[in-house]
């Protein structure tokens, strides 16, 4: 086994084993499974517009909550939507950046930097991020979907900053 697979593979040891501890320890930490940092998931874009391609800003009139995250929608339909099948949705990974996920972080959004990708959505920090996570979309979606499981009860501060000693997943 290669030098550099061993130490992948000690990196998402030393993350299972950090997310068994908080587990089993009842977390001094807050775990941040969806990213409300604004109050609401997608900074309050309504998450049914995307997939029309055309983000909106959502309204106070029209609100509802979904595992743990406050949603907002810019329509009585497009909450009705929403309610009626809130997991297709829903953005991957809590609402956290996609790009991150899969570097075994968690970052903020930015609500116009997305994509939509066999019927998932997929948020970004950044325009120059989302650019970055273009040109490896399949393989940043491995290594996320990969990192998701394991980060996810997390939270955001007890995470690298940066990509030295983390897990990359299968990007």
């Amino acid at each position: 086994m290669s030098l550099l697979k061993n130490l992948k593979n000690l990196a998402a040891a030393a993350v299972l084993g950090v997310g068994t501890l908080f587990a089993a320890t009842g977390s001094a930490l807050a775990a941040d499974e969806v990213n409300h940092q604004d109050g609401y998931i997608a900074k309050g874009y309504d998450v049914v517009a995307y997939f029309s391609g055309t983000p909106t800003a959502g309204s106070a009139e029209f609100e509802t909550e979904y595992d743990g995250g406050k949603y907002r929608f810019s329509s009585a339909e497009n909450l009705a939507k929403f309610e009626a099948n809130p997991a297709a949705y829903a953005p991957q990974y809590g609402g956290w950046c996609a790009f991150a996920t899969a570097q075994g972080r968690k970052f903020d959004i930015d609500p116009l930097a997305y994509k939509v990708v066999d019927g998932k959505l997929y948020l970004n920090n950044s325009a120059g991020v989302h650019k970055r996570w273009l040109k490896q979309e399949a393989g940043y979606i491995r290594g996320a979907d990969h990192n998701w499981p394991i980060i996810k009860s997390l939270s955001a501060d007890s995470l690298p900053k940066s990509a030295e000693g983390i897990t990359r997943g299968a990007i």
